[in-house]
């Protein structure tokens, strides 16, 4: 099967930035209160539910893995980098990391109790969403817990449902791929196609660098 285009660029981008990704980003939930209650509430309620395996699904060097692993979970980080994989074993050696696509997560039908994709599908062309979030329905078990993350598109390009950027230079290199900002209604639509309910909706104003809205959803299958 011949591999999208879109991945082995991701792959490239993230292998390529993956040691810098990880030092500049290292403490960042630090100075992120929201997120961290976002995090802490989808622990929350997987734990209510009885707790079971996560997943951190395009987990990058770790950082939110380890975080979901001290609230309690058993989470395993799944990344399409080797390069990114490599140091995340590095840096939390106690938590299991692999190579892996959203597309093909290679879990038994309903083994998560949760799924966490934090700014981890802004590299799937638009195109590609449903595939997406029919593999996390698939891997979920029905009430699991699914938390997301993305940038939201500048107003008035709401109504395509996402909003194009291609990068060619982020932390210190040259890069080559495409990024996409997308607007909460469209994903929460497609997530519902999916069988897959969105529970809570938060938009947070863009901060520092940032620029356009953050988008949080909390959803369950």
């Amino acid at each position: 099967m011949i591999e999208p285009s879109h991945l082995a660029e991701t792959r490239t981008a993230y292998d390529t930035v993956a040691a810098d990704y990880a030092e500049l980003l290292r403490d960042d939930l630090a100075s992120a209160p929201l997120e961290r209650a976002l995090l802490g509430t989808f622990g929350e309620l997987v734990q209510a539910g009885g707790g079971g395996p996560v997943a951190d699904v395009g987990c990058g060097p770790g950082r939110i893995t380890t975080h979901l692993h001290a609230l309690g979970l058993d989470v395993t980080g799944v990344d399409l980098s080797p390069g990114m994989v490599e140091v995340a074993r590095r840096a939390y050696p106690e938590l299991v990391f692999r190579v892996g696509t959203m597309t093909d997560l290679d879990l038994p039908d309903g083994a998560l109790r949760g799924l966490v994709a934090w700014y981890s599908v802004i590299h799937t062309p638009p195109r590609r969403l449903p595939l997406v979030f029919a593999e996390f329905a698939r891997v979920l078990a029905p009430g699991g817990h699914l938390l997301m993350a993305f940038q939201t598109p500048h107003p008035g390009n709401e109504a395509a449902g996402y909003e194009r950027r291609r990068i060619e230079r982020a932390y210190g290199h040259t890069l080559a791929l495409d990024a996409y900002r997308l607007a909460p209604e469209h994903i929460a639509g497609l997530l519902a196609d999916a069988g897959i309910e969105v529970t809570t909706r938060v938009l947070r104003e863009p901060e520092a660098q940032e620029k356009t809205p953050q988008a949080y959803l909390l959803a369950r299958r």
